[in-house]
This record gives structure tokens, sequence and C-alpha cells, in this order.
């Protein structure tokens, strides 16, 4: 199903590993992990984690990663515990240093979601226990071990595929780009002028792609992005903690909707993937989001299976 050479990976443990981004993990410890996901997918329940506890910190709102942290712990056997920033120490002033301490001594694992990505290095840096990030400013790598996992599912291999992201370059077209360049996959991303990816993180994508044969390519016209893809994907315009900014946005990003103009553009046997929330009627159309390309309820749901590999594997 995936590359061969993954059997190789068997003899080194990711056991203990924190996942800050895909950067730190090599092509051979992804199709690894994505075999894992596929295997618990088909048998979900398992004793694997009995015993350890994740605590999950969370400084921005969710839906999908904390429902599916937790429900993947429970379903490996484990215990997850929900930690509203707010209500921590956290919140009237305790470092992170000494928060990555003292979780480091109850639990056998954290789950951060948060602001910025220097909170996420801190915690790890701190912390004698694996740190997961759940999405920060510049990386969310557990929606891009889901968004790979469910284009495998998709089109059965990522050989001569093409995934078109339209829309902000932001920590999700990061992840999705370092994530496809690591597993041969090729990316056309369409961004407004100044709203493009990191041009560090694009170099480094590049790079890794001439090593694995992933072309990555960085525009500013989404129909020429679109053309031929395999894949088409999008984010919303306004991420959390840019509301300020949302009118402004709606007018730039305007001409980077995915409709069905746009879809037309892809292959026939395209899917549209979104990683959630959608706003209809803003970066798509309701029926591209709604209609028979549409997979984001199945990119949704591989938001457990792909987390459960994660934790399986740096937990064992």
């Amino acid at each position: 199903m995936t590359k061969e050479n993954t059997t190789s990976l068997e003899k080194k443990s990711l056991s203990g590993r924190s996942a800050l981004s895909l950067l730190e993990f090599s092509s051979e410890e992804i199709f690894h992990l994505l075999d894992e996901a596929v295997k618990l997918k088909e048998n979900p329940y398992s004793q694997a984690l009995k015993g350890k506890t994740l605590a999950m910190i969370f400084e921005k709102s969710s839906t999908r990663t904390r429902i599916s942290f937790e429900v993947g712990m429970l379903q490996l056997g484990g215990h997850a515990i929900d930690l509203n920033a707010k209500e921590l120490q956290l919140g009237r002033g305790e470092t992170i240093a000494d928060t990555a301490k003292v979780l480091s001594a109850y639990v056998d694992a954290v789950m951060i979601r948060t602001t910025k990505h220097e909170r996420v290095k801190e915690l790890a840096e701190h912390a004698t226990i694996p740190v997961i990030n759940g999405l920060c400013d510049v990386f969310h790598p557990c929606q891009a071990l889901a968004d790979l996992l469910t284009i495998l599912e998709l089109k059965g291999t990522f050989e001569n595929i093409k995934v078109a992201y339209v829309g902000d370059g932001n920590n999700v077209a990061h992840s999705l780009m370092i994530g496809s360049a690591k597993v041969g996959l090729n990316v056309s991303i369409a961004s407004p002028l100044g709203f493009e990816p990191n041009q560090n993180l694009v170099e480094q994508a590049k790079k890794i792609g001439k090593e694995t044969g992933a072309e990555i390519v960085v525009m500013n016209d989404p129909l020429e992005a679109v053309k031929d893809a395999d894949i088409v994907y999008t984010d919303v315009w306004t991420s959390m903690g840019q509301e300020d900014e949302e009118e402004k946005r709606k007018e730039i990003f305007h001409p980077y909707q995915v409709n069905q103009r746009l879809m037309e553009k892809a292959k026939p046997t395209a899917h549209f993937l979104h990683c959630l929330p959608a706003h209809r009627g803003e970066e798509v159309t309701a029926d591209v989001m709604d209609g028979e390309q549409s997979a984001v309820f199945q990119q949704a749901e591989n938001r457990l299976h792909a987390q459960k590999a994660l934790l399986k594997e740096i937990l064992k």
C-alpha cells in the first residue's frame, strides 16, 4: 500500500518523540504512521495505551482536535484530560516551563493547541514527556497526517498525484506542503500576493521534494494552480485571532473561492478537501462543500485515526 522501505522503521522506535511539526519526521516515519492509521481504522479498539494519560491544553477553541484526541485515547485504553488554559495557572501567569515540569510528573504526554509556535517549542524544551502540536500559528501537523491518510484512501497512491491548495498560506498550508514533500506528493499552492506561505518553509519543502520526487510550486493564480489537480484543498480566509481583518480578507480572497468554475479546472475525478470548520459562501460554495466530489467528512474522521497512530507510536 505504501513504500516497501517502511518495514525498516520497525527497528527504530518513535517512543518518547515529540511532534512539533512534520519536519522532525522522516519520510519513512510518516509512511509508518499512515500504515498504523490504516490498521487502527480497521481495528479501532485495543489496550495499547492502557494506563497512559494525555493532558490536552487548549489556548484556542476546538471541536475536532479535542474530541478526536480524547476519543482516540479512550479507544486505545488510555485517558485524556481536557485542560482549558484559562482554568490553569498558565492563565494567572505561571510560566510554560513550570507547567511543563509539573505535567511531566503527572501524565505521559501533552497535546497543546495554542497561538504561537514558540509556546509549543518552549513546552517541549522543558517537558520530559512527548509534546504534540495540536495547532499553532505556523504548523498543524496532525491535520496534515489526516490529509495524507485521506488522499491515500481516495487515490490509492501518492505517485503522480497533484494537490492544489487555494487560499491563505497559513499553518494548514505549511504542514500540508511539508507532509506532501516528505511522501512524494506534488503540491501547487495559490495565495493572494502578501498571503503566500512562509518562504523559508517553502524552500525547505522544495529541498525535501528533490529527494522524494515531489514538486512544490507556489503562485498567485488559483486557476493555474488547480489545473489538472487530483485534490483541491482550501481553508477559511480568516483564522482565529484575525477577526479584525475579516472584511478586508473577504475582499482580497474572493477570487480564491473554491466553486464549480474552479473545480472544473481540476481533473473530473478530483476530490475536494477542507480542514474545517467551513464557511459556505466564502472560501467554498455549498454545492462544492456538499457535492459528490467532497471528502471533507472522511477527512475529518481521519483526524481520529491519524492521531491514534501518532499517540500509539510515541507512547508505546
